[in-house]
Formats: C-alpha cells, structure tokens, sequence
C-alpha cells in the first residue's frame, strides 16, 4: 500500500499566494482547510496519497529536514537562515516577493560603519545577520525576536533590525528606515533528499508539475 505524502506549508503571507499554484499542480485541500474556525493542522486533499499540514514557515523547514514531511513550500529566506543540508530546493515558485532588509532610525542612517566594530541587532534571522556583518568586517550581536521587530529600536533593545520588507509601511510607521538589502526572497518548493530518492516515482513527478505551474522557473 503506498504510504501518504505529507505536504507542509506556511501560514502566512506566502498561503493566499500558493494555493492556487498547488490547484494548478492537482493537489487541493478539503474544504476544512478553508475554515478559519477550524483548529485542525493536518488536512486531506483531493489525492489520497497527498496530506498538507499548516505550520509556522520556519517549521515548514524543519519538518521536510527532519523527514516528517516530504515536500514543502517556504520562502528562501527560511532556506537561506536554516542551511539545512537534508533540503533540496529544485523549484523557485515566483511568489511571496519580498526583501531581507537592514533597517534603523531615521537619525542614525548615515552613521559610518567604519567608525564601529560591533553592532547589536534585534532579528529573528541570526545566521543570516552575522553572515551579512562579517562580510562588512563587523560583529554582530543578534538579539533574538519573532515578531515586533520593529519596537526594538524606539524601545532600546538594539539601534538596528533586519527583517523582511515588502512595501515599507511598517517602517516608516515606526521611524526607521531601510538602509540596505541582504537579499530578494521568493518562496521555494523544498524536498527532503533522501524522500526524493526513495519516493522518486512520487515526488518527481509533483516536482514536475510544479514546474509547469510557474513556466518552468527553477531555483537558482
């Protein structure tokens, strides 16, 4: 009997945006899916061999690493932070656009770096922060959030943040400004290598059909 796949993806910005993409691939979630009252976390679909679980995006990373899912949807900034060597990213889906940005107080965006050696920064990309500051030969204490990044500056728990960016709004609505980009973001469809070898009469074809449904675009 073959065994169901588990399909993980984010809650989030990146969802309304991937749904339609996984209709276009022939997997569709029940209609419990779709009820906002429903605390339900695992779901069928229109394939008997295809489950979808919805989680927090950067446990969708962890969850295809681990092997408890198969197959995923998260954007590359989840991919880029995590740098699991188990995930394989044969697919850039061409959704969920945005930016991983620094950004500060509007008074202190012409501060020069070279007069500095260190700097704090609220972020809940780490990995991804200090590998950005060592390349500027700076050392970067990161100080770890999920959310509300955007208070840490006005509030005085760091003097800068990096955090995704989209239109800016939120920044400007806080007094800080974007002062430079780490790196555009799209969402990925994420395998884990060793399911991709085992189940390749299964996930090769799904990986195909996602191709399809964004015109062939492939992860750099």
């Amino acid at each position: 009997m073959t065994r169901t796949l588990t399909f993980a993806i984010p809650k989030g910005r990146i969802l309304d945006e991937a749904l339609p993409l996984l209709a276009k691939a022939g997997i569709e979630p029940e209609a419990e899916f779709h009820d906002k009252k429903s605390r339900a976390l695992r779901f069928a679909t229109n394939r008997p061999d295809v489950s979808i679980i919805r989680v927090r995006a950067f446990d969708v990373a962890t969850f295809v690493a681990h092997g408890a899912a198969q197959i995923g949807i998260v954007g590359s900034d989840v991919v880029e932070e995590f740098d699991y060597s188990e995930l394989y990213a044969p697919v850039d889906l061409d959704i969920g656009h945005c930016r991983l940005s620094v950004a500060q107080p509007a008074d202190l965006a012409d501060e020069d770096e070279a007069a500095i050696s260190h700097v704090r920064v609220a972020t809940k990309y780490p990995h991804l922060t200090r590998k950005y500051y060592e390349a500027r030969g700076l050392q970067a204490e990161c100080v770890k959030l999920n959310g509300a990044m955007e208070l840490a500056p006005s509030l005085g728990l760091s003097r800068r943040i990096v955090d995704l960016v989209s239109s800016g709004a939120t920044l400007k609505a806080n007094g800080l400004v974007e002062t430079d980009i780490i790196m555009p973001i799209s969402a990925r469809l994420i395998v884990n290598r060793a399911a991709f070898k085992m189940r390749s009469a299964e996930l090769a074809p799904m990986v195909e059909a996602f191709r399809k449904a964004v015109g062939v675009r492939d992860a750099a």
